[in-house]
């Protein structure tokens, strides 16, 4: 019977600590891997997506990106999330030129679009590239006066005071401390799953679609460099981007105000260069260019058709500029147009994966 006891008290003790010990240490979850759904066209053509060994894929860190992507909770006034200016129906850009901020005040750069954001491989973002990794990237829209505005401080008070959030950013990241590090860590993961890879002209390439004779005559026109001239700057079928992620000054102006690249270098020779956006997409993305300033897929083809204007920057891959562009027949032009929407994909669009 002692002995019973004694054998009973020990079990006891032996659980008592280890339950003392469980109070004393935070519990740490381990969320679950969720690699990217790589394309075949990527997977064929380009090396594997850029993903920080810091910040993996996980299916709650997706989770919460976007439910903070969708949320205005991030703007100081509650009234703008990050969705505002980045519409899944725009294939996350805005239909207008400038985006308009919390205050009322227009920006001076059009919104870009957000898919395939892991291929950057040089990892710049923005316009002028600015900032170095989409981590980094999330963090400068919450505290932009002109923008949403706020400051992540309050950003992170708001989240620890909210009913769901703590929970989520334990089940995302191990433990409930919640901080904007965190935030744009998952705002990241949930940017990088946008992935636009079954447009018409995809499925041409995997040998599911044919094209029109237009379409063919508009994807010559874009590879010859006596005609459009395009494959340098955008890519050609072997690049499923269809952007070479560079900067470029491609004779929008031939006095450059927006400094562009040059602003960020500080460089006058990068004066007036943007980063190449990727064409796919155009259907929805309107209007074009860093400044929006083009409201149509025409007025782009005309740009580069008989538009370009020279200044001491200009590309020297714009280079028919003498004769203010690349000069294309009207039925030129209409197959280029043509061919360029093949590479629009409307299930991007309206995956539910990537909405409210």
């Amino acid at each position: 019977m002692k002995t019973a006891l004694t054998y009973t008290l020990l079990i006891l003790c032996i659980f008592i600590t280890a339950c003392s010990k469980d109070d004393s240490e935070e519990y740490v979850n381990k969320p679950t891997a969720q690699p990217l759904d790589i394309p075949p066209l990527f997977a064929q053509f380009i090396i594997n997506p850029v993903i920080p060994i810091d910040n993996p894929q996980t299916l709650e860190g997706i989770a919460l990106g976007k439910k903070l992507f969708f949320d205005p909770l991030l703007s100081a006034n509650n009234t703008q999330a990050c969705a505002t200016c980045h519409s899944p129906q725009n294939a996350f850009s805005d239909n207008s030129q400038f985006s308009i901020g919390i205050d009322g005040i227009l920006g001076n750069r059009n919104s870009m679009p957000l898919f395939n954001l892991a291929w950057n491989y040089d990892e710049k973002f923005f316009w002028d590239g600015r900032v170095f990794s989409l981590e980094h990237q999330a963090l400068v829209p919450v505290e932009d006066p002109v923008e949403m505005h706020n400051t992540w401080e309050t950003v992170i008070s708001r989240l620890q005071q909210h009913p769901e959030y703590p929970n989520l950013f334990n089940s995302a990241f191990g433990d409930g401390m919640i901080t904007k590090e965190k935030a744009t860590k998952a705002l990241a993961q949930f940017e990088r799953t946008l992935i636009s890879a079954n447009s018409k002209f995809d499925n041409y390439l995997l040998g599911e679609a044919t094209l029109t004779p237009q379409e063919t005559n508009g994807l010559n026109v874009f590879m010859d460099e006596t005609r459009g001239d395009c494959f340098h700057c955008h890519g050609n079928p072997n690049n499923p981007l269809w952007t070479d992620n560079m900067f470029h000054n491609n004779g929008l102006d031939a006095t450059i105000t927006d400094l562009g690249l040059g602003a960020v270098t500080g460089d006058p020779a990068d004066n007036g260069k943007f980063k190449s956006p990727s064409l796919r997409n155009l259907a929805y993305t309107a209007p074009f260019m860093h400044d929006g300033r083009f409201a149509t897929l025409d007025d782009v083809i005309n740009h580069y058709s008989e538009g370009l204007q020279n200044s001491p920057t200009i590309d020297p891959l714009m280079k028919k500029v003498a004769q203010g562009g690349v000069q294309l027949s009207t039925q030129d032009k209409a197959d280029l147009k043509i061919f360029l929407l093949t590479l629009s994909d409307a299930s991007f669009i309206n995956n539910p994966e990537f909405q409210n």
